[in-house]
């Protein structure tokens, strides 16, 4: 995720701690897809610059960016963390989604990330790029999400292990 909004990394150069990691492009979508896997095979999905999504090695949502809301696992519940400017600077104003509101959540997220994994499983995405250049991410990824079937469970705690 970028320090500012605007900004877009170069996430196939940039984002050393996934490895491996891919770029795709898909023909009716204007911003490329990154994926990628932290050493502990925790997943990462960038689908374009407003939408992140990322996993524990166990497969549960710990951290997210979408719609410029950021949103952070904590004891099994979401947190939206909105970013309120003022004179005296940034802050962060947290909120938990209700139950209703996290189960709406995450069945978007699923139906997203699964649009993802099965464009993957049909052969339907562009390699743009990978790294390693054998890293296979399509594979990987499709294997991560038969390995972790069903909704998306949120994690205890946002960080990666």
């Amino acid at each position: 995720m970028a320090l500012h909004e605007s900004d877009r990394e170069d996430l196939l150069r940039e984002a050393t701690a996934l490895v491996p990691r891919a770029e795709y492009r898909l023909s009716h979508e204007p911003e490329p897809v990154t994926i990628g896997f932290r050493r502990d095979g925790a997943l990462s999905l960038f689908l374009g610059p407003d939408s992140v999504y990322q996993f524990t090695a166990a497969g549960e949502l710990r951290r997210a960016f979408v719609a410029g809301l950021l949103y952070k696992a904590e004891k099994g519940k979401l947190i939206e963390l909105r970013r309120e400017r003022s004179d005296a600077g940034v802050h962060l104003v947290r909120r938990t989604l209700d139950a209703p509101e996290q189960h709406h959540w995450l069945t978007v997220a699923a139906c997203r990330c699964d649009a993802v994994v099965g464009a993957l499983a049909r052969g339907e995405m562009e390699l743009v790029g990978q790294v390693p250049f054998d890293g296979n991410v399509a594979a990987r990824v499709v294997q991560w999400r038969e390995e972790h079937p069903g909704p998306i469970v949120v994690a205890q705690r946002p960080h990666a292990s």
